[in-house]
């Protein structure tokens, strides 16, 4: 039998960028870059060549299993679903809809099989809703809430296009962008310094972003929000923003004017990590540019002052004329128009709490940092069934290491995952999916974040199997065993009827039909599915285009430059720095601030399982500059104890001046010790999960996400 290559995307992370993948029988014997891609054009990094390890992994789940003693035992599709129906209803029935909670991991996001996901939420109807979107951006959806009036409006750096690019705690030269969707990241970097631009990378790694850069500024980890304000002092006093275009679009200038008037960049030098002269350069530079964007993310979400910081990036750009303007911050006019449909989604703060009162919910969920002790508590509201879907928060959530244990306890637990993983190990059912590549998909996600405007259609590379499900289908199933419907035996079999023409290609066509290119809308493409589905590489829908008038959702249609209690938490943030105190001051007798760190081969931690992923040396390290090493009398390659005042874990030391004094990094993901689990090769890997040393009541003060970037730790010597 001969080759065949067919054309789609690898849809391990949010760059979905376009691969040919070459088959010979039922072997991917290649897979490279597509060329013809609209927005990759030709670009891959090594985690899409991982897609045919994925499908030919032999640990990955082919059939539903059920836990039987310590072991999981194969069991037939409707037995499954009736056991689970049976079981999730009893609990409902006994303790109230609230008892069932339910996890949706990141991988959900990635297809448009989310849209299932979100509909098997509706039908459950708890108050205990958790997403990974409390570990990475609830901080940036919070603060687009607030100030545009909708949590979906997230600006996007329009990097191709800008004069000068801001980088701070992100690292797009690994992950190719994250709400700012941007494959061949590296590429599109260079460019900006190719044109004549800048780059500046403002994080307390050099990481990979910061090589490509012109300056790196080894900012203190948590001191961002001290150096945007300063430089938010130096825009205002130096009469550097653009006044004329604020007054139109903004309201709160006065209160921003007030805010930083008096918070030099000498008093924030010493808290920002960064000296005075560098900040001021910092913001001269940015309102000089003929375009600019500061484009912030995962580092500065995961932090304490998150949504402040978030915020005050948002601010910075809005007042230098940079906000909703080509080379600056944008909004994308996707194919499916979820920033034109966000406006009218009821979103609210603080709705419900956990039965601790500590964690508010945000946009219809609690952060997951609530997650272990809503199982283990005995509040109204205890989970005594859960449902996860994708995502393993054993291992990428602080739960004080209490979450397996928790999950051990319930009545009852179906996991929707590939694998048996630290997390569904713990599980009554696993129901397994099909492979990315056996699915048939339309990207209508990743295009509300991508730098480009763009659709993209995703073909099969293999045939399902004949007993096969995909994820929609699966939690469309769900969805009607949990339904209290009557007549069971005939309801289900027409409520199974009506989801089967409810396919996502199904819906993703309405979608784009009444979307601004889409034929109801007398689009000037006319876009349709048909055309997607005809196109090699995707279609391309043109550049970023300035549209905020039209999509936001505030009252009066102008950007809130100063919600009071943001503007009230930063005034406190500043009046701490006049007493000397800050959160970047030691605490308890610990001296290094832990940060995370990203691989190009690592993809939290689904992709350990494949050899070529995972070879080479141990990349769960602790990275540490080498004058801190001495004084310790650390040596690199040695095993060290990383300990906070939750936990401590041990892992080899890895010196390098690659990273700021008093810092000290450590990859998330690893850890793959739990016995049980079944994945094989992951289970082999060295490295340990270093969310045992987060406290998952530290979290952002205004969205609860969890703050896993700087937790004071000690390092030493392991025994």
């Amino acid at each position: 039998m001969g080759a065949t290559t067919i054309a789609r995307q690898c849809t391990l992370c949010e760059a979905h960028c376009g691969i040919l993948v070459t088959v010979e029988g039922d072997q991917v014997s290649r897979i490279e870059g597509n060329p013809d891609d609209v927005l990759s054009k030709g670009y891959i990094c090594p985690k899409a060549t991982a897609m045919g390890g994925l499908h030919h992994d032999p640990d990955r789940l082919r059939t539903p299993v059920r836990k039987v003693g310590d072991r999981f035992e194969p069991i037939g599709w409707d037995e499954a679903f009736a056991e689970i129906g049976a079981r999730l209803r009893g609990v409902r029935k006994a303790h109230g809809a609230n008892a069932v909670g339910m996890y949706l991991g990141n991988p959900a996001a990635h297809s448009s099989s989310v849209l299932y996901g979100g509909m098997l939420r509706a039908a459950l109807m708890t108050k205990n809703f958790y997403t990974a979107s409390s570990i990475d951006q609830f901080p940036q959806e919070f603060a687009a809430w607030r100030m545009f009036g909708s949590n979906v409006l997230m600006p996007v750096a329009d990097i191709d296009r800008t004069d000068r690019l801001v980088v701070v705690g992100a690292n797009p030269a690994v992950s190719n962008g994250s709400i700012t969707t941007m494959p061949g990241a590296k590429q599109r970097i260079k460019d900006v310094r190719a044109r004549g631009g800048s780059v500046v990378v403002v994080d307390p790694r050099r990481t990979e972003t910061a090589r490509l850069a012109d300056e790196h500024v080894a900012v203190a980890p948590g001191g961002d929000p001290y150096l945007l304000l300063a430089m938010l002092h130096v825009l205002v006093t130096e009469k550097l923003c653009d006044e004329r275009r604020i007054a139109d679009t903004c309201s709160g200038w006065g209160e921003i004017r007030a805010l930083v008037s008096d918070f030099t960049p000498e008093l924030a030098a010493r808290h920002a990590g960064v000296d005075a002269e560098t900040i001021r350069r910092l913001a001269r530079e940015h309102a000089a540019a003929p375009s600019a964007v500061v484009y912030g993310r995962i580092g500065v979400c995961q932090t304490v002052t998150g949504t402040l910081t978030h915020w005050l990036i948002n601010t910075v750009n809005t007042v230098t004329g940079n906000l909703d303007s080509p080379g600056g911050q944008m909004f994308t006019t996707a194919p499916v128009d979820v920033a034109r449909i966000g406006k009218y989604l009821p979103i609210t703060h603080g709705d419900w709490t956990d039965d601790s009162g500590t964690f508010k919910s945000f946009r219809a969920e609690l952060p997951v940092g609530a997650l272990a002790d809503q199982i283990l508590g005995d509040g109204p509201t205890k989970i005594r069934a859960m449902v996860t879907y994708a995502g393993n928060p054993v291992l990428s959530t602080p739960q004080r290491g209490r979450l397996a244990a928790a999950l051990d306890s319930l009545d009852f637990y179906v996991a929707v995952d590939m694998y048996i993983t630290e997390t569904t190990r713990h599980a009554d059912i696993i129901l397994p999916p099909i492979s990315p590549l056996e699915r048939e998909d339309l990207d209508v996600v990743m295009p509300v974040f991508s730098v480009r405007n763009n659709l993209r259609y995703n073909r099969r590379v293999f045939q399902p199997p004949a007993d096969g499900l995909e994820d929609w289908e699966i939690m469309a199933r769900l969805v009607t065993e949990i339904l209290p419907l009557p007549a069971r035996r005939f309801t289900t079999r027409a409520v199974h009827a009506v989801f089967d023409r409810l396919s996502p290609m199904r819906l993703s066509a309405l979608g784009i039909a009444a979307g601004p290119y889409g034929v109801l809308r007398k689009g000037p493409s006319g876009l349709t599915v048909a055309k997607a589905r005809r196109s090699v590489g995707g279609i391309d829908l043109g550049p970023l285009r300035p549209r905020l008038r039209r999509i936001i959702g505030t009252e009066d249609r102008k950007v809130r430059l100063a919600p009071r209690d943001f503007v009230a938490a930063a005034r406190t943030l500043i009046e701490d720095a006049r007493r000397g105190a800050s959160a970047t001051e030691p605490a308890d007798g610990f001296d290094l601030r832990l940060i995370g760190r990203r691989h190009l081969r690592s993809n939290n931690s689904w992709l350990h399982n494949l050899p070529p992923m995972v070879k080479g040396r141990a990349r769960c390290t602790a990275l540490m500059h080498p004058r801190d090493a001495a004084e310790r009398g650390l040596a690199d390659g040695a095993p060290v104890t990383v300990a906070s005042k939750n936990g401590s874990i041990v892992v080899p030391l890895e010196v390098s001046d690659d990273i700021r004094r008093g810092t000290v990094a450590v990859p998330h993901g690893w850890g793959h010790d739990e016995p049980g689990v079944g994945w094989m090769v992951a289970a082999a890997q060295p490295g340990a999960n270093v969310n045992l040393l987060h406290d998952p009541a530290v979290v952002d003060a205004f969205s609860g996400n969890a703050a896993v970037n700087s937790t004071w730790v000690t390092v030493s010597a392991a025994p």
